[in-house]
């Protein structure tokens, strides 16, 4: 029965290897779990609540990707996406409820886009510098978020950013923990991050630096203030706000929340793009013309994970390019996904194993680092011979690592790359779709929206 409905035949696999690689794979992403809710506690989400959700999506969202797809690829809510919802609109002064509301308008658009098929379109307007620009950008600012939370960089008094108590206790376990990770992701260990959390918020614990679980095994919560009812449905579309003593209503369909909307589902866009091309590489996937066959399918599991999300009440989610090491372990069709799906609804049990472990900074904030020198990566494939595509590659990350704000370098450099293409007379290298996105980007500069 598997092996018909999973067409095990034509896609060279067993019914062994898609189970254990299944459980490869969900040890390498079971880390969002403790580190997704924690980040989005800063947003005023409830930790608890949140992590039900995370772990529902992850599961729902992955057995999806499974049944409809037929793709060993895993599903949970996005590293990058998280923080941009947490920290990069806290200057806009919205609750969580409205950033959720996002989440749930760009998983909508993109579904749209998807079922239209103009992927294709939107996907070659931008370059791959840019691309790899954005990765790099958000790479830094996870690391970024992750040295001011574990202390080891803090606000300075003469100088914008200093470095934080070294003779402090939990910046010296981050420091471990952060060693740990790399070492073991060196020596490609599986489920390096989560074992580094682990160990690390384990040994804090026993030098008292954070108090050990009451209970290992617990029923979830549905209902009640601690439960997911907190958060599930709690999503806005407007929302009245007071900042700097000025009361006004905020939209999510006005100019002030359009380069958010903008920037959500170019993130999702993107992240989906490079996990799908990049896990595809891996399982040899491709077709000869190095393109993902029939990649509407993973798209549109993507784009209706992304709209659970948001109705459970937790951030944009989508395609891991963890997955990669189940694929590398021999997955090759969607059953290995739906072992990773069931091992992650299994852990909707284990729960009170991990909330410990989401208010120790010094646990979960060196795996922020590690996932930045992870993305840093693509900083290789950015043109630097060509300063055309260079400089409004720099201006992106920049500007999102010195202004803490993803969305300031997504648009900053889509606006600036169109002009310096056309100062230099390269305007055979600019597309429609790529003149379309800077417009609406200049929208944030020109109406003052910039935050």
């Amino acid at each position: 029965m598997f092996a018909r409905f999973f067409q095990f035949e034509r896609m060279g696999a067993s019914l062994t290897t898609e189970l254990r690689a299944g459980v490869t794979t969900f040890v390498t992403m079971a880390y969002i779990i403790v580190v997704n809710p924690a980040i989005l506690a800063a947003a005023g989400i409830p930790v608890g609540p949140s992590t039900i959700a995370t772990i529902l999506v992850a599961g729902f969202g992955t057995i999806l990707m499974g049944l409809v797809a037929n793709r060993p690829i895993g599903v949970a809510p996005y590293m990058g996406e998280n923080a941009f919802i947490a920290f990069a609109l806290a200057t806009l002064g919205i609750g969580w409820q409205l950033r959720i509301g996002a989440v749930f308008v760009s998983g909508i658009i993109f579904l749209i886009i998807t079922l239209l098929r103009i992927r294709g379109w939107l996907a070659n307007a931008i370059s791959p510098s840019m691309k790899y620009a954005f990765a790099v950008g958000i790479g830094l600012f996870l690391s970024f978020i992750g040295l001011n939370e574990t202390g080891i960089v803090k606000a300075g008094k003469a100088v914008p950013v200093e470095i934080g108590n070294l003779a402090s206790g939990p910046v010296l376990l981050s420091i471990f923990g952060l060693l740990l990770i790399t070492i073991l992701l060196a020596r490609k260990t599986r489920a390096a991050i989560l074992i580094g959390i682990a160990v690390t918020g384990a040994l804090g614990m026993i030098l008292g630096y954070g108090k050990l679980p009451e209970h290992v095994i617990a029923w979830p919560q549905f209902s009640g203030p601690d439960g997911l009812a907190a958060i599930a449905g709690q999503l806005r579309f407007s929302e009245t706000v007071t900042v700097n003593g000025v009361t006004k209503t905020i939209s999510l369909f006005s100019l002030t929340m359009l380069p958010v909307l903008l920037t959500l589902f170019l993130m999702d866009f993107l992240d989906t793009i490079g996990t799908l091309m990049g896990v595809g590489a891996a399982g040899d996937m491709l077709d000869e013309n190095g393109d993902f066959p029939q990649i509407e399918r993973p798209m549109i599991v993507d784009a209706v994970t992304c709209i659970g999300s948001a109705l459970l009440g937790t951030s944009t989610s989508g395609a891991y390019i963890e997955s990669a090491t189940g694929i590398k372990d021999g997955a090759r069709t969607g059953l290995a996904a739906v072992v990773t799906g069931l091992l992650f609804l299994l852990c909707l049990f284990f729960v009170p194993l991990v909330t410990p472990l989401q208010s120790l900074t010094f646990a979960y904030g060196p795996a922020l680092i590690v996932v930045g020198i992870l993305m840093i990566r693509s900083i290789s494939k950015i043109e630097f011979d060509d300063l055309t595509e260079l400089a409004p590659a720099f201006i992106t990350i920049v500007m999102m690592v010195f202004t803490y704000n993803i969305a300031n370098g997504l648009t900053a450099g889509l606006v600036v790359y169109p002009i310096i293409k056309l100062a230099a007379g390269r305007w055979r290298d600019l597309n429609a779709g790529m003149i379309v996105m800077a417009l609406l980007c200049a929208a944030y500069y020109v109406f003052g929206l910039v935050h």
